[in-house]
């Protein structure tokens, strides 16, 4: 159950589905069912909006009193910040996902009054589509949606305003989906098999890799020791400085691009972290020679306001900045964004974050929900190149590579916890990958 689905796909799936009085019995009873498993009976206020959330909120209170709970239902318009603020529990019941306006300073009133709130879809006033406040919206404990989660759900600052987030089946069925044709998914392992090695394969089937260095090495070596701990089989750092003690088994070659070049494999290069001033002009390099390309850093920094300077490279993964820097202001819509720079460069765009978007220049997306606090250090977006690097070079799909890269980042940065730096990444990979394939 990892589609995504926007607000307005989720009105045609109830459409195709037919059937809104049970659908709706359903949902309010996931809601009181959620909140009966979670709280001891007290005092609870149910808000009822005008459209079906609201009614989904009036089958809840009905639940919750046959189970001998004190609810109440009152109308949004009708309700009392004395009244809420007395009460133990509330239930946001006025919006869903799909609102089209902002939220009244009166509900804002109402629904801030709340010390415990519980959301029916979501928090009143979150765009289910893009996850932005729209004026206000409450700081829910539990958020109970139904069928499929919504865009919103995984998009800050909505994520983080939906506290628990419970997706319950409702009776909808998942032929709705065949029609729908969801674009937009949570990152999953369900979606990219990890490549696999040949019991007679060698290093070069296995795949190679050549990061470009400048005269910060250490972006380089980190993206280096993240591709080999991901599996390429080569890994050559193509250095035009001097190398002081490079690690064992990393490949240091000091000859010119042009040479390095003329070896037909090396496929797969990295171009951009710590690279200076030069990156643009290897970048063009690199694309005129046909190779596949992970461009991250000044390689961004290089094609400030010019995205066409981006066709042929397989992958690009900036953060907030260097977006800006290339697409213009990224502004609140991050999924949308993410998607318009793919199509506009033609490359698999990563759009790094909290909330770190995955967009293909065809319209698939995922937005990945496992990276925490910890990956917030230097380093660690040079590892992540690495990753994808390194999967681009066992044959895995720009889409994918990248989509894997992504979670295995986050999963890694979990293993290590607080006090994470971004050297502690690259050797949590193989037992995550290993785990994976298992």
């Amino acid at each position: 159950m990892d589609e995504l689905l926007t607000p307005v796909q989720m009105g045609r799936a109830d459409a195709l589905a037919g059937n809104g009085a049970a659908l709706m019995d359903a949902a309010g009873r996931a809601v009181a069912r959620a909140i009966m498993q979670r709280y001891a009976p007290c005092p609870t206020l149910v808000l009822a909006g005008p459209g079906n959330n609201g009614g989904d909120g009036y089958v809840a209170a009905e639940y919750l009193r046959l189970e001998g709970w004190p609810a109440t239902v009152r109308r949004w318009n009708e309700a009392s910040v004395a009244e809420v603020a007395r009460a133990g529990l509330v239930v946001d019941a006025i919006f869903g996902a799909g609102l089209a306006r902002d939220v009244s300073p009166e509900v804002a009133a109402l629904l801030c009054a709340a010390k415990r709130l519980v959301a029916v879809d979501v928090p009143s006033g979150l765009d289910g589509a893009t996850g932005a406040v729209r004026g206000y919206a409450p700081q829910a404990e539990l958020t109970v949606t139904f069928f499929r989660a919504k865009p919103g759900h995984y998009l800050y600052p909505g994520r983080g305003l939906c506290g628990e987030l419970l997706l319950r089946d409702i009776g909808l069925p998942e032929s709705v989906l065949d029609e729908i044709k969801p674009q937009t998914w949570v990152n999953s392992p369900a979606r990219w098999p990890l490549p696999a090695r040949g019991a007679t394969g060698h290093k070069y089937t296995a795949g190679d890799v050549t990061v470009l260095c400048g005269n910060m090495p250490g972006a380089a070596r980190l993206a280096c020791a993240a591709a080999r701990r991901t599996g390429a089989g080569m890994v050559t750092l193509a250095a035009d400085v001097p190398m002081i003690l490079p690690e064992a088994g990393l490949i240091v070659r000091a000859e010119p691009l042009e040479m390095l070049l003329q070896d037909a494999r090396r496929k797969v290069w990295v171009c951009g972290p710590g690279l200076g001033p030069v990156a643009g002009e290897k970048l063009a390099q690199l694309i005129a020679a046909g190779r596949t390309i992970v461009a991250d850093a000044d390689a961004l920094t290089a094609c400030a306001g010019a995205p066409k300077k981006l066709r042929g490279v397989a992958v690009i993964t900036p953060h907030e900045g260097e977006f800006s820097r290339v697409f213009g202001t990224l502004g609140p819509d991050r999924l949308t964004a993410a998607r318009a720079a793919a199509r506009a460069c033609g490359a698999v765009t990563v759009l790094k974050g909290a909330d770190t978007v995955v967009a293909a220049p065809d319209g698939r997306a995922v937005i990945n929900a496992n990276a925490p606090p910890y990956l917030a250090t230097g380093g660690t977006g040079d590892v992540l190149t690495g990753i994808i690097a390194a999967l681009l070079a066992q044959g895995m799909e720009a889409f994918e590579a990248a989509c894997a890269a992504v979670w295995l980042h986050g999963a890694s940065a979990q293993e290590v916890g607080p006090g994470l730096i971004a050297e502690d990444l690259p050797e949590k990979l193989g037992p995550l990958m290993a785990a994976l394939r298992a």
